[in-house]
């Protein structure tokens, strides 16, 4: 092997499999892995990797780049947290199957459940397709920084079958059940690498109504797992409340026995229901000692809101003084809010009613935290506003409003919405740990305006795997192997999530001393201008995808590798006959 396209040499390679670090070299060439080891080829291209990390790109099978994927090149933030495969089309919303008369119904289902503006979704989607083959068509024309894998999603499809009786959740008719039936598999056979969909009452459209599949029947789900078995692939993702936890997970049983595939829900630990996600827990591990393929997606850290005036959420939104001031810019606001009078009269004001989310959120401030630089997301109480507060003898409310209107407006405070009830991430670790778990939740490109979750890839390493001080550390090997072989594995995926010969070439050069998440940042770069929360990273010496460089240090390079996955993918031949 005279030369390749790309030589990484002298890293410490984290393959993706669990092995210890190594130190090694890696052959790239045609996109592919080539060679571990000692490499005598030299390369088009050499990348000095002595003491830096090596591992494969990370694989997050939770995001929503939906819409952003049809008008943007680069998957941001997820390509620059190192991520190099994002599954998108998930917790039941998307944007085909669609008629021309359920456009608008469409976005502002994505805008209400996702947090996606309205104004970007309108002024930047082109509808270019009806069917779901023709929207992967559509994505596949343009050119993308990293790989993108498309999911079904249950509430356009309802939709489409339906109509407005979709929208307002009525009864599916045998012949639209059939017919959703058969979309699905239609659309796994084209391609999609599953089917998603959503039965929790947090989620609804901009109108505040609930997605069209909350409640929807059993035979209706039931037929859409037969559509997935007629196919012969795809996988299941299930978003609930498992408010009636033993209907719920039966169905969910049900729904992997009928269609003989995967399926994997979301975890968390909820302060209303603190101790649901252990019985969850003992479910899914009997579940899984029966031999069914059901996952629990879980997050390394809070759910964390950011509480901010250039956000969607902050504690005086629903103030008078506030609200008659909320639509100007933020330099007028800031300015307006500085004023002593003012802020007086606002602090002096009651909660304006019927706003019980936001109100909820307003008095509590034994979890509100400055979230700091770089930020920290396993805060003790003692740092919370509330405890700041008792301490100094202050209203809690003065302390928030001197962050907000600190650094010109842009501050934010953190508040862990979901996995904080105890106030460490000790029920968190717990989840991790579970082998019937996957590392999930990231939800890129959604919730723009209120949570910035994205980077949680990033924070695994940095907290989990370094400077955590609060309790147990996670193996580094561990870590690398959950968000890159497992979450391949999870969606079909075998070419991908390992250093090996035959592997994709996704592979991210880390210096892991350096590594570190900068502070959450608003950015209006959305179609329309409108807004989205951006956070980015150091430490990222390379990032390459496909065999291409595709960010160094953080930086663009201009190369645009990625595809649209269309289905699964086999293992390499090497591994295959392991």
């Amino acid at each position: 092997m005279a030369q390749v396209d790309l030589v990484i040499r002298g890293g410490t390679v984290v393959d993706g499999t669990g092995s210890a670090p190594r130190e090694a070299d890696i052959a790239v060439d045609k996109g592919r892995i080539v060679e571990v080891g000692k490499v005598a080829a030299t390369g088009r291209e050499e990348i000095d990797a002595r003491g830096l990390l090596v591992t494969p790109g990370w694989v997050d099978i939770h995001t929503h780049y939906d819409g952003q994927v049809t008008w943007d090149e680069r998957m941001t933030p997820s390509s620059i947290h190192g991520a190099t495969t994002v599954v998108m089309g998930n917790c039941g919303v998307g944007f085909a199957p669609v008629r021309k008369t359920d456009h608008d119904r469409l976005i502002r289902l994505m805008e209400g459940v996702e947090d996606i503006p309205g104004a970007a979704l309108h002024e930047g989607l082109s509808w270019e397709w009806e069917s779901f083959d023709e929207y992967m068509t559509a994505i596949e024309k343009r050119a993308h920084d990293i790989d993108v894998v498309m999911q079904v999603p249950h509430g356009a499809v309802r939709v489409y079958v339906m109509g407005e009786r979709g929208a307002k959740r009525e009864a599916a008719t045998d012949a639209e059940i059939a017919e959703m039936r058969d979309i699905v598999r239609d659309a796994i056979r084209a391609g999609a690498i599953g089917f998603s969909t959503s039965r929790t009452i947090a989620h609804r459209t901009s109108d505040g109504d609930l997605t069209p599949t909350i409640g929807a029947a059993d035979k209706e789900m039931i037929a859409i797992a037969e559509g997935l078995r007629e196919a012969g692939a795809g996988v299941l993702q299930w978003v609930s409340d498992f408010r009636d936890i033993d209907h719920e997970f039966s169905l969910v049983e049900k729904l992997v026995e009928v269609s003989g595939r995967p399926l994997s829900f979301s975890m968390v630990q909820a302060d209303v229901v603190p101790d649901q996600w252990k019985e969850l827990t003992k479910r899914l591990d009997s579940a899984a000692g029966r031999g069914l393929p059901i996952k629990a997606q879980v997050q390394g850290r809070p759910v964390g809101l950011m509480l901010g005036l250039q956000g969607s959420v902050h504690p005086f939104l629903t103030r008078p003084s506030y609200r008659a001031i909320a639509d100007k810019p933020l330099a007028e606001r800031v300015a307006i809010m500085r004023d002593p009078a003012f802020r007086a009269q606002l602090l002096s004001e009651s909660l304006e009613p019927g706003h019980p989310f936001l109100n909820s959120l307003a008095g509590a401030y034994h979890k509100m935290f400055d979230l700091g630089d770089p930020p920290n997301y396993e805060p003790s109480p003692e740092e919370s506003i509330g405890a700041r507060a008792k301490l100094t003898g202050q209203n809690p409310d003065e302390i928030v409003y001197d962050v907000l209107t600190a650094n010109e407006g842009r501050n934010f405070l953190f508040f862990p919405l979901h996995n904080y009830y105890d106030f460490n991430l000790d029920n968190t670790l717990a989840m991790m740990r579970n082998p019937n778990t996957l590392f999930g939740l990231s939800d890129g490109g959604a919730h723009v305006g209120v949570i910035c979750d994205v980077s949680v890839p990033t924070y695994m390493l940095t907290h989990w795997c370094r400077d955590r001080v609060r309790g147990d550390k996670l193996d580094l090997a561990f870590v690398v192997k959950s968000q890159t072989r497992d979450t391949a594995e999870a969606i079909g995926l075998l070419d991908r999530g390992v250093i090996a010969p035959g592997y994709k070439a996704d592979i991210n050069v880390i210096d892991f001393d350096r590594l570190r998440l900068k502070p959450p940042s608003m950015v209006y770069d959305l179609p329309s201008g409108a807004r989205r929360l951006m956070q980015e990273a150091e430490g990222y010496v390379a990032t390459i995808a496909s065999g291409e460089v595709i960010y160094r240090e953080g930086q663009a390079t201009g190369a645009l590798p990625g595809k649209l996955v269309r289905g699964h993918k086999q293992a390499p031949v090497s591994r295959a006959a392991e």
